[in-house]
């Protein structure tokens, strides 16, 4: 049987490219990251239960519950950030050019 080599990526970019996939992908999973990041912060310093956070966002708990153990297959950035306004934070974003264009 042959044995498999993980792979190891340090960037979404990195991971992208060992997929297969597109940086404009990876760079949709460094906002989220940075979504996820941020909202698990929240989570942690107001102690809000994942059936609250729920009912906030209009969203199911077990759909909450995914999100916070980093599962984000099928999480949109904009849920993300509807599920950030229901706590009552707000996304600001900022678009800088970068050196190489994709």
């Amino acid at each position: 049987m042959h044995k498999l080599k993980p792979i190891v990526a340090a960037t979404p970019e990195a991971l992208a490219g060992a997929l297969g996939l597109s940086s404009a992908e990876a760079r949709e999973w460094r906002v989220q990251h940075a979504l996820l990041t941020r909202l698990k912060e929240i989570v942690r310093e107001q102690q809000f239960t994942h059936a609250e956070i729920a009912r906030r966002s209009r969203t199911s708990r077990t759909r909450v519950t995914a999100i916070l153990n980093d599962d984000l297959e099928h999480v949109s950035t904009d849920l993300l950030i509807r599920i950030l306004a229901s706590l009552g934070y707000q996304v600001k974003v900022s678009v800088v050019k970068t050196r190489t264009a994709a």
